[in-house]
This record gives structure tokens, sequence and C-alpha cells, in this order.
């Protein structure tokens, strides 16, 4: 009798690997992901309004209950919240339009200026870069010279002046819808809990959209307050300092800090701008610069980690990289409402199984856990 030296082996029809099996559903999953990302681009002009409808809503929601426990309609309620948040834009508008339009207008003597003081801080690299230049005309040949023209079209001013119709559209839309959800009331919240099947999901609707209106609201409270106080704290140093304008400083301060990171960085730009400008002394920019900078480091390295990051003990890798994505996405709208959409996706993921592990992620890393971890590691053998 013969028999085989070689073993069988089995074919992929017999066995089936674990990865070929799951491989489909992450193929899907993959599909689904980009299509969402190429719907939210594509959909940005909608998108955008409705979404900073909803987060304003939730932060005027405390006012519109408050309202509500003293016997106001809702509509009227939505009418003095429309009205008085109308009232303010206004007023931050009117005070930063004088001395933007100025310095726009005065755009190439700033310039001039400016380049001036560059040319006096680098007069000893200036034969460096003398030299430098006559290298690069003698190795560049006249037939590969481009002339370049600069046309009227490709101006700052016409590019900014075909972006306010876009920009009004969208802050029109905005408010009207802020209206609305602010007249509504709770009327969203009562149809998602209608259309839950059972009396268990009913109120697991209502614990979620509570949980993520209280934690929404109160970020997004917190954060106006504590950007108010630092655009007082700015205003008045550089009124102490002797900056121009000192109240556009304060507004600054208090409109650029709700765009994470970069927002301290421009409003920093801004001012050393401004400051070596009006000094003559080229370390009163430093100084300018400087102490802008410790007002914004104390506000974001203590205060704000304070009052905020206690509640929501966000993960500061994953803040960064949902800033940059959205930043990426929608531009400087996606910076402002990054963090508060991190903050509903967590939330959620607390009250839902399926997603536990997503809010741990999300979460940094807590002081339990590493005692645990470092119990567990004491313990190993």
């Amino acid at each position: 009798m013969t028999m085989n030296k070689f073993p069988t082996s089995k074919t992929p029809d017999t066995e089936k690997r674990p990865w070929m099996e799951a491989m489909p559903r992450w193929v899907g999953i993959g599909i689904f992901l980009y299509l969402s990302i190429f719907a939210l681009g594509f959909a940005q002009l909608f998108l955008v309004p409705v979404v900073l409808a909803f987060l304003l809503s939730m932060v005027f929601s405390p006012i519109r209950r408050f309202f509500d426990r003293r016997g106001v309609s809702q509509g009227w309620s939505a009418v003095i919240i429309m009205s008085t948040l109308l009232a303010g834009l206004l007023m931050i508008a009117t005070a930063l339009a004088v001395p933007v339009s100025g310095w726009i207008n005065n755009a190439p003597a700033i310039e001039r200026k400016i380049e001036i003081r560059f040319n006096e801080v680098s007069g000893p690299f200036s034969g460096f870069f003398s030299a430098k230049e006559k290298l690069e005309s003698m190795t560049q040949s006249d037939n590969n010279q481009v002339q370049q023209v600069e046309t009227q079209d490709d101006s700052l001013t016409k590019k900014l002046a075909s972006l306010i119709p876009t920009f009004i559209t969208q802050s029109l839309f905005t408010l009207v819808l802020l209206l609305f959800l602010l007249a509504s009331g709770d009327m969203f919240y009562e149809k998602i809990v209608h259309v839950m099947p059972t009396l268990r999901d009913k109120k697991r609707a209502v614990r979620i959209t509570q949980d993520i209106e209280r934690k929404l609201s109160r970020y997004l409270f917190t954060i106006t307050l504590i950007n108010a106080g630092l655009g007082i704290a700015v205003g008045t140093a550089m009124w102490a300092l002797g900056m121009p304008s000192p109240l556009s400083f304060g507004l600054i301060a208090f409109l650029f800090n709700f765009i994470p990171y970069l927002g301290a960085l421009a409003g920093i730009l801004i001012a050393s701008v401004v400051a070596i400008v009006s000094f003559d002394w080229l370390g009163w920019p430093l100084i300018v610069a400087g102490t802008y900078f410790l007002l914004t480091t104390l506000e974001g390295q203590l205060i704000t980690p304070y009052f905020v990051g206690r509640s929501l003990r966000l993960n500061t890798v994953v803040v960064f990289l949902t800033i940059s994505f959205w930043a990426w996405l929608w531009s400087v709208v996606g910076m402002i409402v990054a963090v508060p959409l991190l903050v509903a996706v967590k939330t959620l993921s607390e009250h839902i199984e399926a997603l536990e592990p997503l809010g741990h992620f999300l979460a940094e890393r807590h002081a339990e856990l590493i005692r645990n971890d470092a119990d567990d590691g004491q313990a190993a053998p």
C-alpha cells in the first residue's frame, strides 16, 4: 500500500481565515468613512451654518429655560436672546471697523515701515544677502528669467470682497435657523423620544440628549466667559503698554480664542505688527508679544483646564488631531466646532455599549487607571 509522503494541505475553500471573513466588513466601513468625509466637504456651505446654529442654541438653552421658568413664552425668549446677540455683534463690528479699516488703508505704509525695521535688524547680514543676490544673478541666464506680472484681480482686497456675499448669506442663515431653534424649545427632543420604539429606548434617548446638551452648553458657555475674561485682560494690558486701540485687541483676543491654538498665535502676530509700526524702540514689539503670549498661556494652561478640563477629560492628542482634521475640512469654522463635536461623540459613546471603546480612546488616562497598571506591573512575575 502506497502512502503519500507529503501531508495534504487544506485549500482556501476548506479553511477560511478570520481576516478574510472580516475583510468585507472593514472595506464597507472604509467606503462609508470616505463617502462621509466627501459629503461633509461637498456640503460645507450648507452644513457649516446648520452646525453653528445648533451649537449656539445649546449655548443659549440655559438662558431660554430661565425665561421659561419665569413664564415667558418661547417665542419672546427667542426674540430677546436674538436681539441681545445681534446688539452684541453690532457693537463688536462697530468697535473693530475703524481700526481694521485703518490698517487695511495704511497697508502699504505699514509694509514699508516693517521693511525698514527689518533692514535695521538685518543690517549686519546685508553683505551676505547682497553677495547671495549677485551669485544668483550670475547663475541665471536672461532666457530663464520669468516676468512676474501682478494683476489687480489677485489683490487681497478683491479676494476678501469676493468672500463677503458668502459670509453674509451664511451668517443670515445661521441667525434665522437659530431663531427657529430657540422658538421651538424642546421640540426636537420630544420628536426623538416619540420615534423610539420601546420605553427603555425612550428613557435612554432622554438621558443621551440631556447629557449632550448639558455638557455642550456648559462647555460653550464656560469658554465664552473665559474668552471674555481674556479679552478684558489683553485689552487692559495693551492699554497699559500704550498700544493704539486697546479695545480692538481685547475684542480680537475674545474672538480669536474660540479658535484653539492658531487663534492665540494670530493675535500675537497682529499685536507684534502693530507694535512694530507704533513704537520706535525695537524692544517694544517683543514686550507686547510676550505679554500677549503670557496671558494666553495662563488661560490655556491654568484657567481653561481647571474650569473645563476637569469635566471633559479629553485626550489632548485626539483634540489636536480633531482640530487639524476639521480645519482641513471646514477651515476656520471647522476649528471652532471641532471640540464641541468631539464632546458630543464622547458623550454619546458613554451611553452606548458598542461605542464604549471609542469613549475610552477619546478620554484622557485617569489616575486610577495609572495606579491599576502600576499594581498589575508589580504583581506580574
